[in-house]
């Protein structure tokens, strides 16, 4: 009995190890650094263990460039303007301008690009949460 028993016991315990895999450790309170604002790109917060499921980043975008057009998958995302303007695009709705002092949320599984539509750098940062 226990013989025929070890193939479902080794697929329980490689399940439970692939759940516990994901189960974030106590993130604890932290500063993070922007970064450089020459730099296109600085990653602020990963997700697990840092935090429980946000993923963020600092971004500068060049004059009338682009992130590229993405997907936010299972995230829903926030965007925070530091400088410059610019606009979050999304699909055939009317773009939505950004600028210092404003913010803007994209929905999960939502098509969008960012695109710097001023003269000089445009930085903002994006956080990231999982919705399930």
């Amino acid at each position: 009995m226990i013989g025929s028993m070890r193939p479902l016991l080794a697929l329980g315990a490689l399940l439970l190890s692939g759940c516990a895999a994901r189960v974030p450790t106590n993130p604890v309170a932290t500063v993070v650094p922007l970064g450089p604002s020459d730099r296109p790109y600085v990653e602020l917060l990963r997700g697990p263990p840092q935090s429980v499921s946000m993923e963020s980043g600092a971004v500068s975008l060049a004059p009338h460039a682009s992130v590229g057009e993405h997907d936010t998958e299972d995230y829903e995302e926030l965007l925070v303007p530091l400088e410059g303007r610019g606009e979050l695009r999304i699909g055939s709705q009317a773009p939505l301008a950004l600028s210092a002092g404003l913010v803007a949320y994209t929905p999960p599984h939502t098509r969008h690009d960012v695109v710097n539509t001023g003269d000089v750098v445009f930085r903002y940062v994006y956080v990231a949460a999982r919705t399930h």
